[in-house]
């Protein structure tokens, strides 16, 4: 299984390259594509919608201020929705932070924290979901716990 990092702009992808250099520690291949819930949103349905015949097992979408992205992808889709907030509107992308946590029920988005912190825990979720299939992934786990959280 993979996992697909989507992103609403390509500013975002200095964030989210610390997730790819997670998940890619993890054994885990991933792909990076920007698409926006705004000014895409054709090209976010197809690509979600397509995710899990192309071999996606999760979907990591990182956006910063309205970020829409990840509400959107969860619509499309029956895998596990991972959301990064990032900054761009509100000090501390809070804006962002709210409007993905805060979903209605039955289009869950699990919420990670603002910025890098929450890419690379993205990367850690999506491990931990995928290792539940993978024995390689879970031993990864291990070896990432035994150093103390870190990579």
């Amino acid at each position: 299984m993979k996992v697909l990092i989507i992103m609403g702009s390509q500013t975002d992808e200095a964030v989210m390259q610390e997730c790819s250099k997670w998940l890619t520690w993890f054994q885990i291949s991933n792909d990076m594509v920007v698409a926006s819930a705004h000014r895409s949103p054709d090209k976010v349905r197809d690509i979600i919608v397509n995710a899990q015949g192309n071999g996606y097992g999760v979907v990591i979408a990182a956006a910063g201020m309205a970020a829409a992205l990840p509400g959107v992808c969860a619509a499309y889709t029956s895998l596990p929705v991972l959301g990064v907030p990032l900054d761009g509107g509100l000090p501390g992308g809070i804006d962002a932070l709210y409007s993905i946590v805060q979903m209605p029920a039955g289009l869950p988005v699990g919420t990670l924290a603002v910025g890098k912190a929450g890419a690379r825990n993205a990367a850690v979720m999506a491990a931990r979901i995928l290792a539940l299939g993978d024995k390689n992934i879970a031993t990864r786990l291990e070896e990432f716990k035994a150093q103390d959280y870190r990579i």
